[in-house]
């Protein structure tokens, strides 16, 4: 068991690691045009390009998962985001840096697609669900932790440490998991297909509201960084406050998420979450039309957007899962690729109106939640008497 639970550490901090390609590098973005030469609008396509990657990079394992061993793929994929994390500390340009970042985007979503079925393989089922537990919980403090890391790193070394430390890492996982016996390999069922999923009406309630909520708020925290540093005139710790208390807030809703469910179900309570996300950008927007750039006032419309959040996102995922009809692996792969299109979409989308404040990237971000309502009025919901079966 104690290995078990070695190996599980492990595998947290690999998935970590994918999550460092953008928050530890979100605070070096405002400062590239002047390191590599370029503009803002170029800047935030450093990090549209890595979630763009991810994007394929999710696709592309789930191909190789049924050729290819786990324990080659999930290590190999730590192996080659170092080699590319130092490619990108090298990169003599925006241009090649932007795609050196969709190449490392894609190698480095290797463990976010193995990690549920590495620890399924791990795990009986009272042990598994308490491992992911530990996962989603260390997983959700990354994003308010790593831009605070990143933001040293910068002002100790650079933008280019950012990325040295991010090879370093990568390249320390992999040789811990190879001497401590590797992965175990995750059993695939062989059943379903992607398509089948899509055509699914049920799942795509709960997978698209998901990864809409969610999008919605990476599009905004992704643009934050530039617009209080440029534009705000402000500096990265207004950033960094409002992320750590979007972070809190979600932890604390998403703790409270079980008991809530159990007192006013399911269905009320994604429905909740998800317009309260929606109710928070949709004042987020309004303040910026009203020109308001204080970071307090943006800081405390971002809590309603990550209270929605935290409170719809553990029944909305299980729901999406219970609706992939057992093809768990897919369903969650679905549900990520989602979330990072939708991410990458909205920041390239933004990227070229950066300049212009927190109108453009509120208002993109209060579509994808304006979206994410639609879905869950349009489309069916999972029958209750299949959920208590």
């Amino acid at each position: 068991m104690n290995r078990g639970w070695i190996t599980l550490g492990l595998v947290v901090g690999s998935t970590i690691v994918g999550l460092m390609g953008t928050d530890l590098v979100l605070p070096a973005v405002p400062g590239l045009p002047e390191a590599l030469g370029g503009d803002p609008a170029q800047a935030q396509l450093v990090l549209a390009a890595y979630v763009g990657g991810s994007c394929l990079g999710l696709l592309g394992y789930g191909v190789l998962g049924d050729r290819v061993a786990t324990p080659h793929l999930f290590i190999g994929s730590l192996f080659a985001t170092a080699l590319l994390s130092l490619g990108c500390s090298l990169a003599p340009s925006m241009e090649v840096l932007i795609a050196l970042r969709a190449l490392q985007g894609m190698v480095a979503s290797g463990p976010a697609v193995f990690a549920p079925g590495i620890v399924n393989a791990m795990f009986d089922e009272e042990d598994a669900v308490r491992a992911i537990g530990v996962l989603g919980s260390i997983e959700s403090l990354a994003p308010a932790l790593a831009p605070v890391a990143g933001a040293a790193l910068l002002a100790f070394g650079g933008w280019h440490l950012n990325f040295d430390v991010m090879a370093a890492v990568a390249a320390l996982l992999g040789v811990l998991l190879l001497a401590s016996g590797g992965v175990p390999q995750v059993r695939r069922r062989g059943q379903g297909s992607f398509l089948a999923l899509l055509r699914d009406a049920t799942f795509l309630r709960y997978a698209l509201s998901q990864a809409l909520v969610l999008g919605g708020l990476l599009v905004f925290v992704f643009g934050m960084p530039t617009v209080f540093v440029r534009v705000h005139g402000g500096t990265l710790t207004d950033f960094i406050v409002m992320q750590v208390c979007g972070i809190a807030t979600f932890m604390v809703a998403a703790n409270s998420a079980t008991r809530v469910v159990r007192r006013y179900g399911a269905e009320r309570v994604i429905a909740a979450g998800t317009w309260l996300a929606a109710v928070g950008a949709l004042a987020q927007f309004f303040y910026a039309l009203a020109g308001g750039t204080s970071a307090l006032v943006i800081t405390a419309l971002f809590v309603p957007v990550n209270t929605g959040l935290g409170l719809r996102g553990p029944p909305g995922f299980f729901r999406a899962i219970l609706a992939s009809h057992g093809d768990d692996a897919r369903g969650s792969a679905l549900v990520i690729l989602f979330v990072l299109g939708a991410a990458a979409a909205g920041t390239a989308l933004v990227s070229p109106w950066i300049e212009h404040g927190t109108i453009p990237v509120a208002g993109a971000a209060l579509a994808f939640h304006t979206v994410s309502v639609a879905c869950l009025m349009l489309l069916p919901k999972w029958r209750e008497d299949v959920v208590s079966s």
